[in-house]
């Protein structure tokens, strides 16, 4: 026999249990509403450490330096690993990929917490039913995203940069870490594309920013144009272009002895000077005349191979911005520059590089012109060793106008024994489009001196060679 009592129970039971699910729906969303929050904020650290990293200053990574943390030894690595370049662009691919994947999860898992627990009905309007749940969650979501997710943490990393920096700086490391081979293929894609959007760019700017120059301004003076074409050419030139061949290069064999190294760099007036075993293809480094100043009192037979410092090896083709860049980076001022096949071409140095722009610079040291005459308007008498470079420049010719012909030639000997094929004999004459060569000196290995006349009544664009 049922009690009277027994469906009272039964209904206590009920309500317990309701009050178990409500409170376990209550704990669900506040569970929810944490990780969403959670995940606002890493949104926002890793937002305002991309301000922070790429508006540090020159001062701010001086400072790190010299700190010797932990943070700002993660911090520096992360930017120059392997290089500065390379290593802002991963740092950038890193913190993108972390703030995408934090935004997207924030996205989707907001989402499913508005549809389990607000599923409101569709909306009837004069324009036709509207959905209120994706309503709310693209506007509510996208404007908590963007206002505490991008704008406030920007904002706040621009003004403190560094405290960003060091509180970042390993976390970023350890997601680099993890996300290695994404990071890498989204740093190489865009590098990729980096490059070729250089190359067009060059390839604009050398044909037609370099006419403009030519037709802005009538009045403007001829250095002023050099300058701007100088800017223009600067990544499109080479180092073999600019470069110091051997035969011109003053350099020590590593076995000389102390006095013949200071007779050798008292009829040079050098700062810097190459030192060789054997042969100028086995350099060892570079002596700076500075170094030995304090060895001056000493007697000539002191070791002075100590004092030699490592050298920087470039390729012949390297571009000089690039190599600008190193010499900034490893703060040099001269690099030894290599064939092909491992041989020593010449020497270039950052007044090489800076000459470019900004024309001839002379010191105390340097000849008054450089050697070449002008008999008059439309002749000129050159050393055979001039640079096609600087030829174009005097005369005020295109930098590519002997390109087609020149072969692997740089000086105007070379250009000469290119188009004949041969080493021309003295007094013979070599017609290349509108312009006459005369050897005017050559022996069996060089051409020594040449007459150049230019026929400015031709056209030089539509003349043949």
């Amino acid at each position: 026999m049922k009690s009277d009592s027994e469906p009272y129970q039964q209904v206590f039971i009920l309500l317990q249990q309701a009050d178990l699910a409500v409170g376990s729906e209550v704990f669900a969303g506040l569970v929810g509403v944490i990780i969403v929050l959670v995940f606002l904020g890493l949104s926002a650290l890793f937002s305002s450490s991309e301000n922070a990293f790429f508006s540090l200053s020159p001062s701010h990574l001086v400072e790190l330096n010299e700190e010797n943390s932990p943070s700002s030894a993660a911090a520096l690595d992360l930017i120059n690993e392997p290089d500065r370049k390379t290593g802002t662009r991963r740092l950038l691919a890193t913190i993108l990929l972390m703030n995408n994947l934090i935004n997207i999860f924030i996205v989707i898992y907001s989402s499913y917490l508005f549809e389990r627990f607000f599923d409101l009905k569709d909306w009837q309007t004069p324009l036709g039913t509207i959905d209120p749940n994706f309503f709310i969650q693209v506007v509510l979501i996208t404007f908590l995203l963007v206002l505490l997710g991008e704008i406030i943490p920007k904002i706040y990393a621009s003004q403190n940069n560094l405290k960003i920096v060091r509180l970042m700086a390993k976390p970023l490391k350890l997601c680099f870490t993890i996300f290695r081979p994404m990071v890498l293929l989204l740093a190489g894609s865009s590098s990729l594309f980096d490059k070729y959007l250089k190359n067009r760019m060059h390839s604009i700017s050398m044909e037609e920013i370099s006419q403009a120059i030519d037709l802005a301004d009538k009045n403007k003076e001829l250095e002023e144009k050099h300058i701007l074409k100088g800017l223009i050419n600067f990544g499109n030139t080479s180092v073999r272009q600019i470069m110091k061949p051997r035969t011109e290069v003053s350099c020590v064999d590593i076995s000389t002895d102390a006095q013949e190294l200071l007779k050798t760099i008292n009829s040079g007036s050098y700062s810097r000077i190459p030192i060789y075993e054997d042969n100028f293809d086995q350099v060892k480094g570079i002596l700076y005349i500075k170094d030995l100043l304090p060895h001056i009192h000493k007697t000539t037979n002191f070791n002075w191979r100590d004092l030699i410092r490592p050298t920087l090896f470039v390729p012949e083709h390297k571009k000089i911005d690039d190599l600008l860049q190193e010499f900034q980076d490893k703060r040099v001022h001269m690099a030894i520059v290599v064939d092909e096949y491992g041989g020593t071409s010449g020497i270039v140095t950052m007044e090489d590089i800076l000459e470019e722009v900004f024309g001839e610079i002379k010191d105390e040291f340097d000849e008054a012109e450089l050697a070449y005459s002008k008999l008059d308007e439309n002749t000129f008498i050159f050393e055979g060793k001039t640079a096609l470079h600087d030829i174009a420049k005097i005369v005020n010719l295109p930098l590519d106008y002997f390109e087609k012909v020149k072969g692997d030639s740089e000086t105007l000997g070379g250009l000469l024994m290119e188009i004949k094929e041969e080493i021309p004999s003295k007094g013979e004459k070599i017609i290349y489009n509108n312009i006459a060569f005369t050897v005017e000196s050559a022996d069996s290995r060089r051409i020594k001196r040449v007459k150049m006349y230019i026929d400015k009544t031709l056209d030089i664009d539509d003349s043949e060679a």
